[in-house]
């Protein structure tokens, strides 16, 4: 590992970045949903009491693979004073922030979307609050994901525009399986709104929140099948925005990938180019290669970042992808949670390490000039 990343036995990460890591995927979740009470309207709070969320799952309860449960988290990451991992600020400064030197993390709140828009709505903007009260504003190093109702983009836009000038939140959340194929025209208000309002859009890897399979021929048979195959949702979204045209129509739209790799993207772009080269007049909004739309538009998280058995093919990866498109994540409080002491299996220069550690993330979110 790189000397950027030396550490003494009793002191938190030094970085060589005076600043510290910027964190791009933190979970937080809620010891109950009565954390939420207090920003929802009595009708939902009877509604939920009920009737429940009905997220748009197969499920009624728990998950799907046993080793996604409980709370798909580190061992080590249950709170002593109770309550599920990533519920307790206290722990979750001890553990994450001042033992890695986290000097900013995004918060990820992970919620699957209820069919009824109009309850969908309603929550996130309780679970956006209740990020402000419980989280960002006791400890200036976090910072909010702007949840919205996505399958309802006008209630989505009324969303984003509440949280437009406030800089505690710093990008629009949604998840990777939507109803309808992302580029459609149905989703463009919500990106019109993000642009309007300079926040990236960030579209994180989910198995069961958007209400289908993770394959196109049903329900995997093990949990490490189901693991994988959730970064194809990813492929099959940024094909999407590409070659609708969404690029095109907002170019000054910025998207985060998370928790999806980014080892497939070169495959995925040289398929696209390629198709594009010969079928190029059916998608008139598309007007370059599709790579090109990628590499200007799309930033990736690092975690879960493939490791080949070959440490210099990841290098070849990243260099072909861009090392200003690459951001830090660690996950927490997940089983697959990555150190920054060793997340990374190949000697990072110091250059590369601040970029990815801090600095496209710094420039990403706008940061630099808080």
């Amino acid at each position: 590992m790189s000397e950027v990343l030396d550490r003494s036995k009793n002191s938190a990460i030094r970085t060589g970045i005076a600043t510290g890591i910027v964190d791009c995927d933190i979970h937080p979740t809620m010891r109950s949903q009565a954390e939420l009470h207090p920003w929802l309207p009595e009708r939902w709070r009877k509604h939920l009491a009920e009737y429940g969320l009905q997220a748009r799952v197969p499920f009624t309860t728990g998950t799907q693979y046993p080793k996604a449960a409980p709370a798909t988290a580190r061992r080590d990451a249950w709170p002593p004073n109770g309550g599920p991992p990533g519920s307790d600020l206290s722990f979750l400064q001890a553990q994450l922030l001042n033992a890695n030197d986290i000097a900013i993390g995004m918060l990820t709140p992970l919620h699957g979307s209820a069919r009824n828009t109009d309850l969908d709505a309603a929550y996130c903007t309780a679970v956006n609050e209740w990020q402000l009260e419980r989280w960002v504003r006791q400890d200036q190093r976090l910072r909010g994901s702007v949840i919205v109702a996505h399958e309802d983009p006008d209630l989505a836009v009324e969303e984003i525009a509440r949280r437009a000038d406030d800089r505690s939140f710093v990008q629009v959340l949604i998840p990777s399986k939507t109803n309808e194929p992302l580029g459609r025209k149905r989703y463009w208000p919500l990106f019109a709104a993000a642009q309007a309002a300079d926040l990236p859009i960030a579209v994180h890897v989910n198995s069961v929140g958007g209400g289908y399979a993770s394959t196109p021929s049903g329900w995997p048979s093990y949990y490490l099948q189901d693991h994988h195959i959730n970064v194809h949702s990813f492929q099959a979204l940024i094909a999407s925005l590409v070659l609708e045209g969404v690029f095109e129509k907002f170019p000054r739209l910025r998207m985060v990938m998370i928790e999806g790799g980014f080892a497939w993207l070169s495959a995925l772009c040289w398929r696209l180019d390629q198709q594009w080269a010969l079928m190029r007049n059916e998608v008139a909004d598309c007007k370059r290669p599709p790579s090109e739309y990628i590499r200007e538009h799309i930033w990736f998280t690092t975690q879960p970042m493939e490791e080949p058995e070959q440490a210099d093919h990841l290098r070849d990866t990243l260099t072909w992808i861009g090392w200003d498109r690459i951001m830090f994540a660690t996950d927490y409080p997940h089983w697959d949670y990555d150190d920054p002491r060793n997340a990374f299996p190949i000697r990072l220069s110091p250059a590369e390490h601040a970029m990815i550690f801090r600095d496209n993330a710094m420039k990403l979110y706008r940061l630099h000039s808080e």
